[in-house]
């Protein structure tokens, strides 16, 4: 008869042989890491995809110049209210699952988009793949949750990274397809991605067992998301609104007062959309604060690069370049984002995120400094849009680090999400002061206005102080964290 101990001692073996076939058939981390990217990579696409046809938008749709600017603003107005709650969801449900159903959603936009010749589906539809912008933020919170913790610090920089090199490389893309076919088919090559990541994410990406309980907070949801519109509206819109106008006042007021209103809220809350006794712990908030700065100063090369670019060269101030070659003038910035990842994920391991984040601050800093005497010629601007993508590269490595480790495990989508939104506010702040300054300094040839050199160098001197700023708050982030570990050792299941 076998001993008691000896049949508790096979059954052992026994559920280790079968744990490790198990393991065998899990796709390595390199696998999952790169199908993230990918995903990331082509969510990030969707922000640039309509930018070589915006001066078209007015005919193609039949609609006002105005108006037409929603194509764009719609897609970032999505994006930035469904990251936070898509990220909730995620803790709530799996992340994979969402991120699946955020690519789906996307996909539906992109047909949507593609079938549309008038305004407002086609905002429909922008909104839609707004709404999968979502899928980055998740990513990084599952890369936490399922690969081995020596692989995550250079896991996540280059997740985080896809956010620069998407808009950076799918821009001279999205110029060819516009320049040389029907404006459809960009929306048509968009679908065409979005189901490439669906099957990647869906047969490579394994699910967490970490779940959050409770329940989805709708009120908070709503609340959150009719504060942050009015605010971002009120912002964006402010220039070619007014700044005085009732409309801006009562959007921007109005979108305070709610936010306001919706913390108390939150507060209160068992299960809220946002804990923001854990977003108010210093290392959060001050992160979350300095990724502000370094989603401005980023944006600035978006917004004013390519004006200079492009600009005529009768004043001797632009340099009269196509929309196609501008596009690839700016591809350093995010190529080098994506070729330093690694180094700055080795930087953050040995001197710890913070490092990595003031380090990406400074070299932002010293770039601009140095574009505001050094902008006169294409080399110029290609020097300072990969000096840029340099500091941008540490930044983005460094900020979804430190956030995780402030957090616990099953919050960590939430918080991700909420410092994508930072991102996002520090963005459309940049974009709305780039065109105030650069409207209200011109000179006029040819019946045209253009940008003086001088509002080229108050937009390089200001994205200057704004970075300076977040090498400030940087430095007063803790360097140890709040007991939370970067990644923890959870079940995984296919």
């Amino acid at each position: 008869m076998t001993d008691a101990k000896d049949t508790e001692r096979m059954a052992g073996s026994v559920l280790s042989a079968a744990e490790r076939k198990r393991l065998s058939r899990r796709p390595s981390d390199r696998a999952i890491t790169t199908t993230l990217a990918l995903t990331g990579l082509i969510a990030a696409f969707m922000q640039t995809l309509v930018t070589p046809i915006i001066p078209q938008l007015p005919t193609l749709l039949d609609t006002t110049a105005a108006d037409s600017t929603w194509v764009l603003t719609s897609t970032l107005l999505a994006a930035a209210i469904s990251t936070p709650i898509s990220g909730r969801l995620g803790d709530m449900y799996g992340k994979r699952r969402i991120v699946l159903v955020l690519l789906i959603i996307m996909a539906g936009g992109s047909i949507i988009s593609a079938l549309s010749n008038t305004l407002i589906p086609m905002i429909v539809g922008r909104v839609l793949q707004g709404v999968g912008l979502g899928v980055i933020s998740l990513g990084i919170s599952i890369l936490r949750d399922v690969i081995h913790p020596r692989n995550l610090g250079g896991a996540v920089a280059l997740v985080s990274a896809t956010l620069g090199v998407g808009g950076a490389v799918g821009l001279p893309v999205a110029a060819v397809i516009a320049q040389n076919f029907d404006y459809h088919y960009l929306f048509w090559l968009a679908l065409l991605l979005a189901v490439v990541a669906i099957v990647l994410v869906g047969t490579i990406v394994p699910t967490s067992t970490l779940r959050t309980g409770g329940r989805f907070d709708f009120v908070g949801a709503v609340g959150f998301a009719v504060g942050l519109v009015g605010i971002l509206l009120a912002v964006s819109k402010g220039n070619e609104w007014g700044w005085t106008s009732p409309v801006t006042l009562s959007l921007l007021i109005g979108g305070i007062v709610v936010l306001v209103l919706w913390g108390a809220v939150e507060l209160r809350m068992t299960d809220p959309l946002i804990d923001l006794r854990v977003a108010a712990r210093r290392p959060v908030l001050l992160t979350n604060l300095a990724s502000i700065s370094v989603g401005f100063a980023f944006f600035i090369t978006t917004a004013a690069l390519p004006v200079l670019l492009e600009a005529p060269t009768t004043t001797g101030v632009g340099l009269g370049q196509t929309l196609l070659v501008s596009s690839l003038c700016l591809m350093p910035l995010g190529l080098i984002m994506f070729f330093l990842s690694p180094v700055a994920a080795r930087l953050s391991n040995a001197r710890g995120p913070r490092t990595s984040l003031i380090l990406g601050g400074a070299i932002i800093t010293a770039a601009f400094a140095l574009a505001v005497w050094l902008h006169g010629a294409i080399w110029h601007v290609i020097l300072i849009s990969t000096i840029v993508g340099v500091g941008v590269g540490f930044a983005y490595a460094a900020m979804p680090t430190l956030i995780m480790r402030a957090v616990p495990p099953n919050e960590t989508a939430a918080a991700n999400g909420l410092n994508s939104v930072m991102r996002t506010l520090g963005s459309t702040v940049a974009a709305t002061l780039v065109g105030v300054i650069l409207s209200s300094h011109l000179v006029v040839s040819g019946g045209i206005g253009i940008p003086t050199t001088q509002a080229f160098q108050l937009v390089f001197g200001m994205g200057a102080a704004v970075a300076l700023a977040g090498v400030i708050i940087g430095a007063f982030i803790p360097t140890r964290g709040t007991g939370f570990p970067g990644t923890a050792s959870i079940p995984i299941q296919r």
